[in-house]
C-alpha cells in the first residue's frame, strides 16, 4: 500500500482558510556542513537527497483496526514517520451554544520513545501545537464552519444527548511532516470508526432526559466523504518542498500546513517558522495543495478501502 510520487502541475487560484501561527520546535538533526550543503544543493536542483523531486512525497502505508478496543483506530507511517489514531466515541450532552452539534476532542502524544527531544516540555509543547492545528484544520472555526467534521452527524437528541468523539493520536516514529502524517491517519481511523445505534425513548417532559439504549449488534458507519487532507509545502531557500522529512525541516525558514477538502475548499491553514511570506507566495502555496490534495485524498481512499477490505477478509477466514 504506498503512495505513488505525484507531481503538481496545472495550479489554479484560491481563497484563504484560517490562520494559526505554529511556532513549534522544529527536530534539531545533527548534521555536517557537508551533508548541509548536499540537502540545501539538491533540493535547488530538483533532486533531494532520498531521490524524491521537490514536489513528491514519500510512500504511505495505511493499516486500520490496529486497536481492537477503540471504536475506530489506524496506522499510517510516511515514510520513517508513523503515527497511530484512535477514535473513542462516548455519549455525553450538546453544549448550551450549539446543542445541535456533537464534541470532537484531539489530543497528541508526542512520545519521547519516537524522538529524544519530545522528552520534557519540548514535547509537550509540540503535542499542544499539533492538536490545536489539527482541530483548527478538521473542525473549521469556533462557529463549527468550515468544519470538516460534520458535527451536527453525532447528535442523537437535539439539546439533550450527542456523541463525542476523542481522537488520541501518538507519534511512534519522527522522521519529519508529522501533522499531514497525523491528519492522515485521523482521516483513516475515522473511516475505521462505527457508532453504536441508539434508540431513545419519549421523554416524559421537555426538562427530562431520556432514557437510552446501546445496541450492541447495530452500528453506524462514520461519514468521511468531507473529512480533509493535510498537505504541508516547507519553504528551503527559495524553493518549496512537500513531506519533508526532518533533516530537511532543519533548513527551513517557514512551513505552510493547508487542509483541503474533496471539493478543493481550503478547510484551515497554518504556518510554522519565524520568517514572514509575501502573500502572493501563500497564494501559490494553496493552488499547489488544492491541486495535490486530490492526488493525495484518492489514493488515500484507495489505501483506506484496501485496509478495510483486508479486515473483511480477515473476519470471514
Amino acid at each position: 500500500m504506498r503512495l505513488q510520487n505525484y507531481g503538481f502541475r496545472n495550479f489554479v487560484g484560491c481563497g484563504f482558510g484560517i490562520l494559526l501561527p505554529m511556532s513549534g520546535p522544529v527536530k534539531m538533526v545533527g548534521l555536517s556542513l557537508g551533508e548541509k550543503h548536499f540537502i540545501k544543493g539538491g533540493i535547488d536542483q530538483n533532486i533531494r537527497s532520498d531521490g524524491r523531486k521537490r514536489d513528491y512525497y514519500r510512500p504511505i502505508f495505511v493499516e486500520t483496526g490496529v486497536i481492537p478496543q477503540a471504536n475506530g483506530s489506524a496506522r499510517v507511517r510516511m515514510g520513517a514517520t508513523e503515527v497511530i489514531a484512535s477514535v473513542k466515541a462516548e455519549l455525553g450532552k450538546p453544549s448550551a451554544l450549539h446543542p445541535d452539534k456533537g464534541k470532537v476532542v484531539i489530543f497528541v502524544d508526542c512520545s519521547a520513545v519516537a524522538e529524544p527531544t519530545f522528552e520534557g516540555r519540548g514535547g509537550e509543547e509540540l503535542s499542544a501545537e499539533l492538536s490545536v492545528a489539527l482541530e483548527r484544520c478538521l473542525l473549521g472555526g469556533t462557529s463549527g464552519a468550515g468544519a470538516g467534521i460534520d458535527l451536527t452527524s453525532l447528535i442523537v437528541a437535539e439539546g439533550k444527548i450527542c456523541w463525542d468523539l476523542y481522537i488520541d493520536s501518538l507519534v511512534i516514529s519522527s522522521d519529519g511532516n508529522l501533522l499531514d502524517a497525523l491528519g492522515a491517519s485521523i482521516k483513516a481511523a475515522l473511516a475505521n470508526t462505527a457508532i453504536p445505534k441508539v434508540n431513545i425513548s419519549a421523554a416524559a417532559s421537555a426538562d427530562e432526559q431520556p432514557e437510552v439504549d446501546i445496541s450492541d449488534e447495530e452500528f453506524l458507519q462514520f461519514d468521511t466523504s468531507a473529512v480533509p487532507v493535510i498537505i504541508t509545502l516547507t519553504q528551503v531557500g527559495r524553493h518549496y518542498i512537500v513531506d519533508a522529512t526532518s533533516e530537511e525541516e532543519s533548513h527551513m525558514s517557514s512551513a505552510v500546513s493547508i487542509s483541503v477538502n474533496r471539493k478543493g475548499h481550503v478547510c484551515g491553514l497554518t504556518k510554522r517558522g519565524g520568517e514572514g511570506l509575501d502573500p502572493s507566495v501563500v497564494s501559490d502555496m494553496i493552488s499547489v495543495a488544492q491541486h495535490l490534495s486530490e492526488l493525495l485524498m484518492s489514493r488515500l481512499d484507495s489505501e483506506i478501502s484496501a485496509a478495510e477490505a483486508e479486515i473483511g477478509d480477515d473476519e470471514e477466514s
